[in-house]
């Protein structure tokens, strides 16, 4: 699983026209998309992983996605 946030609602904005304060609201641009731009550099299509078929158990997938999880801090 992948996620790219593209864009943020504007608190201050939102808050001006609507009088109220939205939380978690996001942009995001389809995974699609985002593999199309990973494969058009040389350097990251060389690295990615050709999607798995095999039957996994939950704990396996479990484990595995724990593994590829990276916790992003933007400041």
């Amino acid at each position: 699983m992948v996620g790219i946030v593209a864009a943020k609602l504007n608190a201050s904005a939102a808050l001006a026209a609507t009088g109220s304060l939205p939380e978690n609201v996001n942009y995001a641009v389809k995974s699609s998309l985002l593999l199309s731009f990973l494969e058009s550099v040389p350097e990251v299509a060389a690295k990615l992983k050709e999607p798995s078929t095999k039957e996994e158990s939950f704990e396996e997938v479990v484990k595995s996605a724990q593994a590829a999880a990276v916790l992003v801090l933007v400041y």
